[in-house]
């Protein structure tokens, strides 16, 4: 996470926190991420420094206006003038961070070579819950590589329960067998 990312985004965070709409600008931050993310000549347009940031504002406003908060419009409009709208995706991570934080929430990632059933991934947010007395919020990916078992990512740790980890200690020690 960048610098501009921790200032500005712990800023929007603080802001819409004292004026009660967090939550729903949270989501609108994603949702403008995604759009960027998707559309990346609009960021490109946004950024440009040889259209008047008063131009690229109305732009913003043109986009934006009546769907999203009114502090995260004028977040955004800020960003496109000190030419930092780049730095938006670090901005949202930021923002997410502190709502968590301030919420006990524990963001955690499950990746499996098939598909969680939903009355086990229900089981194993519900462990998870138990193990951290924190709420989690549990995203589910799929990965064919894993051959079986559950690779975890939480709290910046990685705990690898995989056949393809089990694998590849054990190439690992097989290797290094002294004879």
């Amino acid at each position: 996470m960048t610098d501009v990312g921790k200032m500005y985004g712990g800023a929007l965070y603080e802001l819409t926190a004292e004026e009660g709409c967090e939550e729903a600008a949270r989501g609108q931050l994603r949702e403008v991420v995604a759009l960027l993310r998707d559309n990346p000549d609009y960021e490109k347009l946004l950024c440009t420094p040889s259209i008047p940031k008063t131009e690229r504002c109305a732009l913003l406003d043109e986009a934006l206006r009546g769907r999203i908060e009114p502090y995260v419009l004028n977040f955004l409009k800020i960003l496109c003038e000190n030419g930092t709208l780049r730095q938006l995706s670090s901005c949202e991570k930021e923002f997410t961070a502190r709502f968590n934080q301030a919420r006990g929430i524990l963001p955690a990632r499950a990746v499996s070579a098939v598909a969680l059933s939903d009355k086990d991934a229900a089981r194993l947010k519900e462990k998870l819950e138990r193990l951290t007395g924190k709420t989690v919020d549990l995203t589910l990916a799929v990965d064919p590589a894993c051959l079986g078992g559950i690779r975890l990512e939480m709290d910046g740790v990685r705990f690898d329960g995989t056949v393809e980890a089990r694998l590849t200690r054990l190439r690992h020690d097989l290797e290094n067998i002294v004879l």
